[in-house]
């Protein structure tokens, strides 16, 4: 028996966690007024949850032996336990999207752009997304609303109306 959306609880849930990971990579998708509406309930406890724990990070000392034999010591920073927590929960809601090689890139250029980052998506939530909006917050002195919704019409052949949404 269909629920909201018309969909499976699978299917619906598949919806979403897709239509996030698109919305958090892009910035910006169209769908149906409908999905955006539950869309953006979904989005915005995603982000609520990454800029709760963005700068939880541990820093510490690592001694590493060099190319000659040299022991060097180095700063390595890895996540806290509170953002490790939300990294796994967000990726738990979301697909992994992966870097895709710009037309004419040689691959050289594209593995020095991309690095060692095994989570592209997840990079970009925590150390671009989440430091921005919690600036925002700071500064207005509220959370949450991070997406907008534009109405477009109703779409040829189903008249099912037509959204934007965007995170603002």
């Amino acid at each position: 028996m269909p629920g909201k959306l018309g969909r499976t609880t699978e299917q619906r849930m598949a919806i979403l966690r897709n239509q996030a990971s698109q919305l958090l990579w892009y910035g910006k998708i169209e769908t149906t007024a409908a999905r955006a509406k539950e869309l953006r309930s979904y989005v915005e406890k995603l982000i609520t949850k990454a800029i709760k724990t963005y700068d939880d990070v541990i820093e510490f000392e690592v001694t590493v032996k060099d190319k000659k034999g040299k022991e060097v010591k180095t700063t390595s920073v890895k996540d806290g336990p509170k953002k490790l927590a939300a990294r796994r929960a967000i990726m738990a809601k979301t697909y992994d999207l992966q870097e895709v090689r710009a037309y004419n890139e040689q691959k050289s250029d594209f593995k020095k752009r991309v690095g060692r980052v095994q989570h592209p998506l997840m990079e970009k939530l925590f150390n671009e997304i989440a430091p921005k909006y919690a600036q925002r917050a700071e500064e207005l002195g509220q959370g949450g609303g991070y997406t907008r919704i534009y109405l477009l019409g109703e779409r040829r052949g189903d008249a099912s109306e037509k959204a934007i949404i965007e995170l603002v």
